[in-house]
């Protein structure tokens, strides 16, 4: 996915980490319109709880608010706000494990697809677990910005079951070596290491006992219509994940069903409980999709068409055509005048 223009536009990220990390900005007297200013978002997407953003805007907005916040541990800190609440991960099914390793194994897996910033590497050996954070966007100057966003929420994730974390991270030490060690309890910070990773031992007593234990204190958070709709928003988030990596032939109900490990009468129904079907969401993709090729490069419409699953280029106009109300060829004319 690295360097990869087109996959930059594809609406992939939940709005809701836009509207936390506004307010987390505005909590610090910088408001929400000079931190939005250039980033394609706008008021409508920020009220739309179903609304997705792209990479290209995501890093618009950290890259504008970073600058204003002027705080080399803020993203940490903003990264702490995103706990299983922030995240939508309260009351899920899969946080209802006693066993802590694998607890933390399935919440890394989630973040994987719901915030796709970063990908993210896990190992358990012994009573050690590592996670390791691998930058797949390119982020150059952002990397350490998101770096910090994703060590502070695993932080605040993972707490629940450790009370020590040794946070790496593989540039330079930013501001004052004290304020990062003074980050929270239980937390040591080393920079110029050779990857970004956390490490934390479970061995010791847990952070909660057997009483309040993390399946107990989590069941109680939510009721049982609540933990559904989490379930199904996560089957539609890992349906967009395999539709825009391949939006062609293979973005089937049956093949991406089968990806997932689920038949697709159960990947149709969650779908349709979060309030989407198979078909808008692979339209919507593919719209993305088309709309960059037609305007940044010069592909032929036949291979445009074949590249989004279309047996031939009428076939994709017509779709095109339902989906904007414009033709192909009309977009490309247009938009590139000198070309006519």
């Amino acid at each position: 996915m690295k360097n990869d223009g087109m996959a930059l536009d594809v609406p992939l990220i939940s709005g809701r980490y836009a509207r936390r990390f506004l307010r987390f900005v505005q909590k610090h007297g910088i408001t929400g319109t000079i931190v939005l200013d250039g980033s394609g978002i706008d008021s409508d997407m920020l009220d739309n709880p179903d609304a997705y953003l792209s990479m290209r805007q995501i890093q618009h907005l950290l890259h504008n608010g970073n600058r204003l916040l002027n705080d080399p541990t803020a993203p940490f800190r903003f990264g702490q706000e995103l706990d299983l609440h922030g995240h939508g991960l309260f009351g899920f099914a899969l946080l209802r494990q006693r066993d802590y390793r694998k607890l933390v194994t399935m919440v890394v897996q989630y973040l994987r697809v719901s915030l796709p910033l970063m990908d993210m590497e896990i190992h358990c050996t012994g009573e050690l677990i590592s996670i390791r954070l691998h930058d797949n966007w390119d982020l150059k100057k952002l990397k350490p910005v998101v770096a910090n966003i994703y060590m502070g929420s695993i932080h605040a994730l993972a707490s629940l079951v450790c009370r020590k974390f040794t946070f790496e991270f593989d540039f330079d030490c930013p501001g004052n070596s004290l304020a990062w060690q003074r980050l929270a309890d239980g937390v040591e910070v080393k920079f110029n290491r050779p990857h970004n990773q956390v490490l934390m031992p479970l061995s010791g007593r847990q952070a909660k006992d057997d009483d309040a234990s993390v399946a107990t204190y989590l069941a109680a958070a939510r009721s049982r219509e609540q933990i559904q709709g989490d379930a199904s928003l996560k089957v539609v988030i890992k349906v967009r994940h395999e539709i825009m990596n391949s939006p062609g032939r293979d973005s089937t109900l049956e093949r991406v069903s089968q990806k997932l490990g689920m038949s697709p009468r159960s990947v149709r129904r969650h779908l349709g409980l979060a309030g989407f079907a198979f078909s808008g969401i692979r339209n919507d993709i593919r719209e993305t999709f088309a709309s960059r090729y037609l305007l940044e490069t010069d592909m032929p419409l036949e291979k445009i068409a074949d590249q989004l699953g279309y047996s031939d280029q009428a076939s994709f106009s017509k779709a095109y055509r339902s989906w904007t109300g414009r033709t192909p060829g009309e977009v490309r004319r247009t938009s590139r005048p000198d070309r006519n």
